[in-house]
């Protein structure tokens, strides 16, 4: 009998335990997804690494953009891509922001440092799932005008 109950409070207990994900507060899930997000960027477009960059995906990859594909094969494309037409591509984040499960990153993407292209300015929206993995990505992309040509000096960044 006793062991019948000990077994029983073992199993309510393990029952009853929140996953560690659950036991974080909303700000440390969103500090946790802003760093998730800044590494897998990071590893996708500066360092073009496919195997740092699927430790920060989920069980599935949504992709938006109309020429990315869905799922890990679609990021292991664009990396490829990258790696061939655009080696050199850096991209820095200028501002992070996160709401609940999703994260916005503001970035300055230059395919060819160095030269005398001024770049993009991208919004890229990524969804993440309990654990912190991203699982879903829309962007916005915009070329960076000649500052001559631009009807004000605040700049794109």
């Amino acid at each position: 009998m006793i062991r019948s109950a000990l077994a029983f409070v073992i199993f309510a207990a393990f029952a009853l335990a929140s996953p560690a994900h659950a036991q974080l507060t909303d700000a440390q899930k969103m500090a946790r997804n802003k760093k998730n997000v800044v590494e897998f960027y990071n590893a996708v477009l500066n360092e073009k690494n496919f195997e740092k960059a699927k430790t920060y995906v989920g069980a599935t990859y949504i992709q938006h953009n109309p020429i990315g594909a869905d799922g890990l094969e679609g990021i292991q494309g664009f990396i490829n891509f990258l790696r061939e037409k655009f080696p050199n591509n850096k991209s820095e984040i200028k501002r992070i922001f996160a709401e609940g499960s999703y994260v916005i990153v503001h970035v300055h993407a230059v395919r060819n440092p160095g030269s005398d292209e001024r770049g993009f300015a991208i919004f890229d929206l990524f969804r993440l799932d309990d654990d912190g993995k991203v699982v879903e990505h829309w962007d916005a992309v915009q070329a960076i005008p000649d500052p001559a040509t631009a009807k004000n000096k605040n700049g794109m960044f």
